[in-house]
């Protein structure tokens, strides 16, 4: 009975374990080699600093008390407005140190998809055009990961 309930113990502890391990996965894959690291790191400061750059405005436009923003979802203006910050400034910064990347980008691959589907969704595809590269890009980058060259490669790929 007692070798039971150790058996049971082991196989949670194992289970524990194995969904730890998927987590670290998720987070930090296996690098690509050093090129496509290079392209990912250059992807991940070039986009990231022009979307931080984006987002700043609005980050002075929230501390200033203004209300002025689109409300796609019905939530508020400001609600919109501070989501929208955090995704354009908070993760921009996150993505940039490669910091929790896979993570980062989910909120602005959900805002550059408000933006070209919601915002701009009647407008000619050259007004789409900014909010869909950076779509792109940042599908890609939470596909491929952040690159070894990131602060997910150092807290996460060395205990794998």
């Amino acid at each position: 009975m007692e070798s039971m309930k150790m058996l049971k113990n082991q196989d949670f502890i194992k289970q524990i374990n194995l969904n730890k391990m998927n987590i670290k996965n998720w987070l930090y894959p296996n690098t690509h080699g050093v090129k496509v690291d290079a392209v990912l790191l250059f992807l991940r400061l070039f986009f990231g600093g022009f979307i931080l750059l984006h987002g700043f405005p609005k980050l002075e436009k929230l501390l200033s008390g203004s209300t002025e923003f689109a409300d796609p979802f019905g939530i508020g203006a400001q609600a919109s407005l501070f989501l929208t910050v955090f995704a354009e400034f908070v993760c921009a910064i996150l993505l940039i140190l490669g910091l929790l990347t896979r993570l980062a980008v989910i909120p602005l691959i959900v805002t550059m998809l408000t933006a070209v589907f919601i915002i701009h969704g009647n407008d000619p595809l050259s007004d789409k055009e900014h909010a869909s590269l950076y779509l792109i890009v940042f599908f890609c980058i939470y596909l491929l990961g952040p690159g070894r060259f990131s602060i997910d490669d150092k807290l996460f790929r060395s205990n794998l």
